[in-house]
């Protein structure tokens, strides 16, 4: 991981044209290759970007940054006040509470909650950037990654979108549609599944368990 506080201006040229004034702002070069430019206003989401396979070649003052489409990201550096890198080594990756961790447990061994005729090929089905909680079969014998998560949120979405990419690549899988399952789902990350053609499910953990609930209902 480096990072590089500079006073720069960027300019992204591609499909689309974008530039960014001089100002003072973090660079980000990660050891996948990836750049990307940061404000200090912004949470995570950075300014502009170019994704891996990139390749970043540096000049006195200008740093150019080539993906495989031939599109450019160009900082121009006015002055730089850090640079410094960090061997963070290899991540573990993020590790389920334990109540979501059983519960894609008790998913896997009942995948009847997606639908009739839903069986489990795998659970954590890896991929190049980490495992697919669920990796399952519906009635039609299609394939479906299931991203598994106590309470659903966007990140959740960015995840499974990520890895329906990936599977997809695979002639022995594609095509593969993307199951959202938690036990709440917050309505922005519903929103942003269904736009990009991933179903939302709700489960109710307690009744996977084979608790029954006390409360009286009305029909």
């Amino acid at each position: 991981m480096r990072l590089v506080i500079a006073r720069c201006s960027v300019d992204y040229v591609g499909r689309l044209s974008a530039h960014l004034p001089p100002a003072t702002r973090l660079l980000m070069v990660k050891a996948d290759g990836s750049v990307s430019i940061h404000a200090d206003d912004r949470a995570y989401k950075p300014l502009n970007w170019m994704s891996p396979p990139c390749r970043l070649h540096e000049a006195p003052g200008v740093w150019k940054v080539v993906n495989k489409a031939g599109e450019e990201l160009r900082i121009t550096l006015e002055e730089i006040f850090q640079d410094i890198s960090y061997d963070l080594g290899v991540d573990p990756g993020l590790r389920k509470d334990g109540v979501e961790a059983h519960l894609q447990e008790l998913l896997a061994a009942n995948p009847a909650t997606f639908g009739d005729g839903f069986t489990l090929v795998r659970r954590e089905y890896m991929t190049a950037i980490g495992p697919v909680d669920l990796l399952c079969r519906d009635g039609a014998a299609a394939t479906v990654a299931v991203e598994v998560k106590r309470r659903g949120e966007i990140d959740g979405v960015e995840q499974l979108t990520r890895y329906l990419e990936l599977l997809n690549r695979d002639p022995l899988l594609a095509p593969v549609t993307g199951i959202f399952a938690a036990q709440e789902i917050k309505p922005q990350a519903r929103v942003l599944a269904t736009d990009r053609g991933i179903r939302c499910v709700v489960v109710d953990y307690d009744r996977l368990r084979g608790i029954e609930r006390d409360e009286l209902t009305l029909f």
